[in-house]
């Protein structure tokens, strides 16, 4: 059997650019070269698309975006035949490459929210990952909790704010709810743009953060208790991690922390009976069908001091570095990072 071509996209047009070129990474090395070719295929912060044809350690260290390793390209809208065309000079295609399925690792705006997705599917590519409508739902947190409450799992309480809206709204709900809370961008991720509110006077500062995101914030009440996630995989028949258990020493689980664990830890398995462990999977899987999740994704929850579970969110494409939460549940379930990436191929190319 020959090797699939596999067109892994990464960086793009967000804050969490960085954070994609280590997942990225990790992906294109740890694929299977018997059964996998990568065709990297960068988005600059500029929203240049380049074919990447270098030792992959550039990406890592952000010196990918060259003349000498990347090549201009697009993708050719043609559904039958589907290929990378590229320009290595202006106008000019000088070649084709053919692309048997997409994996995209761009998180946040403009790779997770819906729009590549939509893309691909447009073009009629095999998608290695949630498909439009999903990918736009999770990455929405009032239209995410929404639906997750519609299937009968609890919500934090929220207030959506749009751009121009009076500030006493906030402040009315924020009254009503308690300190502290959390203000957020609606559609953003790796906890940019969040702010814990101890105090009323700190609100509005923290709203105007937010809004420098995106142009509508959600404000959720505090969940006392843990974070704990869950790694799905599959399409109709699913497969489950083993849910981890995040340790905070204070605050909440920031841009800083997620990356560089400095105060806080992450146990997998998580530090929970059988029982609750169960419950959380059941959970996850319950989310992930109300979102119309397939392939993969993480749904992400907190579990108070009474063992109830609540909706955190949901990452369509979460981190994926060799020592990234979903790898690692996977890892505890007996699943090595190449398998996993096979798993979610073979997914992709059997919807």
């Amino acid at each position: 059997m020959s090797r699939l071509n596999v067109l892994v996209f990464f960086g793009g047009c967000s804050p969490e650019y960085e954070v994609s070129l280590e997942s990225a990474y990790a992906v294109i090395e740890n694929l299977d070269r018997a059964k996998y070719r990568p065709l990297p295929l960068g988005i600059t912060m500029d929203g240049r698309w380049l074919y990447f044809r270098g030792d992959p350690q550039k990406i890592l260290d952000n010196t990918w975006a060259n003349e000498e390793d990347a090549v201009p390209a697009l993708l050719s809208p043609e559904r039958v035949d589907h290929r990378l065309l590229l320009f290595p000079e202006p106008e000019k295609p000088a070649g084709s490459i053919p692309v048997d399925l997409a994996f995209p690792v761009i998180h946040g705006r403009n790779g997770e929210d819906g729009t590549l997705q939509g893309l691909l599917e447009l073009f009629g590519i095999p998608l290695a990952g949630c498909g439009t409508l999903s990918s736009a739902l999770c990455m929405d947190k009032d239209r995410a909790h929404r639906l997750a409450a519609l299937a009968g799992v609890r919500v934090p309480r929220s207030i959506r704010m749009s751009a121009g809206d009076p500030i006493s709204g906030a402040l009315s709900f924020a009254l009503e709810a308690g300190f502290p809370l959390y203000v957020k961008p609606l559609r953003s991720g790796s906890s940019y743009g969040i702010t814990r509110v101890e105090q009323p006077e700190e609100l509005p500062d923290a709203v105007s953060l937010a809004f420098h995101y995106d142009s509508q914030v959600i404000l959720e009440e505090n969940i006392e208790g843990f974070e704990a996630g869950c790694a799905v995989l599959g399409t109709d028949k699913l497969i489950l991690g083993e849910p981890d258990e995040i340790e905070l020493s204070e605050g909440f689980f920031n841009y800083t922390e997620k990356y560089t664990l400095k105060t806080s830890a992450i146990h997998v398995p998580a530090r929970v009976d059988r029982e609750l462990a169960a419950r959380l999977k059941e959970t996850a899987k319950t989310i992930y069908r109300a979102l119309d999740c397939a392939v993969f994704a993480r749904v992400d929850m907190f579990v108070t001091p009474e063992g109830e579970i609540v909706f955190n969110e949901v990452n369509t494409i979460p981190g994926f570095t060799e020592h990234s939460r979903y790898p690692g549940m996977m890892k505890a379930a007996g699943y090595s990072f190449p398998q996993v990436l096979d798993l979610i191929i073979r997914q992709a190319v059997r919807s």
